[in-house]
């Protein structure tokens, strides 16, 4: 499996942090090999078409907020019925993606990936606003909570986890206690700070055929 998530990223040719530590580390594949999954370094990559280039965006910024194909169509079909300026969909598009619960834990510094905050937030560990929430979709809000679950509070992994917290730079629109373990929106996100891998209107396009 994890041979799997490191091969969408040489695909793709970008990082995707699917595997979180190990992503930073000298031993992340795209560092020892920086090139597509079953071809020879110095062989040139093909000519994508425009349609090609278009899906391989797509796949990246999917893979990067692990989603499914449904999900991930949903959120662009959403930006694409409200007809609104290309401007304010690129960044509509960003500010729902990075507002997903399992991407704010993931961001806040409890998790190493999106795959593993996913789960963290399925097995209940964390709460919104004192009310525990299991849904990784769920939109969090500028004045939300996010705290560990009383129960979770003396597990192993967030005992071990508290250092990490204190070094974890959380984006500006988040704000991390790490003392307390706790997280707070203070923001939105803006594409500007977001930076994301790809190229956004070739996705539009590419679900606008």
């Amino acid at each position: 499996m994890a041979e799997l998530k490191c091969s969408k990223c040489r695909r793709m040719g970008v990082k995707l942090f699917l595997k979180g530590d190990k992503c930073l580390s000298p031993k992340c594949p795209m560092v020892i090999k920086p090139y597509p999954p079953g071809q020879k370094s110095k062989r040139r990559t093909p000519q994508l078409s425009e349609y090609g280039k278009e899906l391989k965006e797509k796949q990246k910024l999917k893979n990067w907020y692990n989603l499914g194909e449904r999900q991930f169509r949903n959120y662009i079909k959403e930006i694409l019925n409200k007809r609104g300026k290309v401007e304010d969909a690129v960044s509509l598009l960003i500010q729902n993606l990075e507002s997903r619960f399992d991407n704010v834990v993931f961001r806040l510094g409890f998790a190493s990936s999106h795959v593993q905050a996913r789960q963290l937030i399925n097995h209940g560990h964390f709460m919104i606003n004192g009310k525990s929430v299991n849904i990784p979709s769920y939109k969090v809000k500028i004045g939300d909570v996010i705290t560990l679950h009383p129960s979770s509070s003396k597990n192993k992994y967030f005992v071990d986890k508290s250092a990490g917290l204190k070094k974890n730079q959380a984006p500006s629109w988040l704000n991390i206690d790490a003392d307390k373990r706790e997280g707070k929106v203070t923001g939105k996100p803006s594409l500007e700070e977001v930076a994301p891998p790809a190229d956004i209107l070739s996705i539009f396009e590419f679900y606008s055929r």
